[in-house]
């Protein structure tokens, strides 16, 4: 059996802000491999870094350090003029569908803007023709061709959103919490439109959300970020069922349940500080929240490792 082609991969990448009390540790030492048609699941409060690695995997901001490569190329350090063309595999849907559409652009101005950045189709015709055909893939109706983005409700403007980001057919998509902002009612529709999507292109996502409940139902494996560092990384069914990380069983517990009836354990209530990400201490950045913090959590970073097949933490509890 061949082994599956690995289409992302992040060494050491680190990315810092900085500030006048120091230098902003957003991204710090993240590593990963994501294989080709595989959905990777980023989560954590907001704050931990989540859409600022998502933003540095596809160069929209510059790396500090470390390495992306994609596709088997080292594109950390690439041209401008190298990196455009790669433009066409990397796309990303962001949040908010509002915000990230121009306001003075209808419907098919928007989906047809990357088709001629890269300049596809010779003919306004063909570039019509490919417009409509992306609007039916998303489940966008003809009729709202000529509309603008303030005149269409959140879930369709998502829908757009989508829309240009497969309009180059890509291979690879950051989806920047790309539900969050949307009606619950709707963001099942986009959930599973993104699903199937992924299934008929091949798409290969990494998925950043908050929510673990929307991560469960769409990712492969999962990725624990606490203040920009990798605290656990493992399948979708395995991190449900056996959280290593306090941090990771603190988030799991704060799921609600609907369900009036239910009777499980109480929601572990995350106390103390949160360590300031300008300039972090040696240590542990949860250590000042974590239940089961001794001395050492607080003077050495624990090493990020496999504890178990295919299931990393970092934590002094599994040395």
């Amino acid at each position: 059996m061949s082994e599956k082609k690995i289409l992302l991969e992040c060494k050491n990448l680190m990315k810092y802000f900085e500030t006048p009390r120091g230098m902003l540790h957003a991204v710090d030492d993240v590593t990963f491999r994501l294989e080709e048609g595989k959905t990777l699941g980023v989560v954590g409060e907001s704050g931990c870094g989540k859409s600022t690695l998502g933003r540095t995997i596809l160069r929209l901001l510059p790396s500090t350090g470390g390495q992306i490569i994609f596709d088997g190329k080292d594109i950390t350090k690439l041209p401008d003029k190298e990196m455009l063309n790669l433009r066409k595999q990397m796309q990303i849907v962001f949040q908010d569908p509002f915000s990230s559409l121009d306001p003075k652009m209808t419907v098919s101005q928007i989906i047809e803007e990357p088709l001629k950045i890269h300049k596809l189709y010779n003919s306004k015709e063909k570039m019509s023709e490919r417009v409509s055909e992306l609007m039916e893939i998303v489940g966008l109706d003809d009729r709202y061709v000529n509309t603008y983005p303030h005149e269409l409700d959140g879930g369709r403007r998502q829908r757009i959103g989508i829309a240009r980001a497969i309009a180059l057919n890509p291979k690879f998509i950051v989806c920047d919490e790309p539900v969050s902002a949307l009606d619950v009612s709707i963001q099942a529709q986009i959930l599973n439109l993104m699903m199937d999507l992924k299934e008929e292109l091949g798409l290969t996502y990494i998925f950043i959300t908050h929510d673990l409940s929307v991560v469960k139902h769409i990712s492969d494996e999962i990725l624990v970020l606490y203040l920009g560092k990798m605290v656990e990384k493992t399948s979708s069914d395995r991190l449900f069922e056996n959280p290593l990380h306090p941090y990771t069983k603190a988030l799991l517990s704060a799921i609600p349940i609907p369900d009036i009836a239910f009777k499980g354990k109480e929601a572990q209530v995350m106390k103390g500080e949160v360590t300031s990400p300008i300039e972090p201490p040696e240590g542990c950045r949860f250590a000042s929240r974590c239940p089961n913090a001794t001395e050492r959590c607080f003077k050495v970073s624990p090493e990020f490792k496999e504890v178990e097949e295919d299931h990393f933490v970092a934590c002094h509890l599994y040395e």
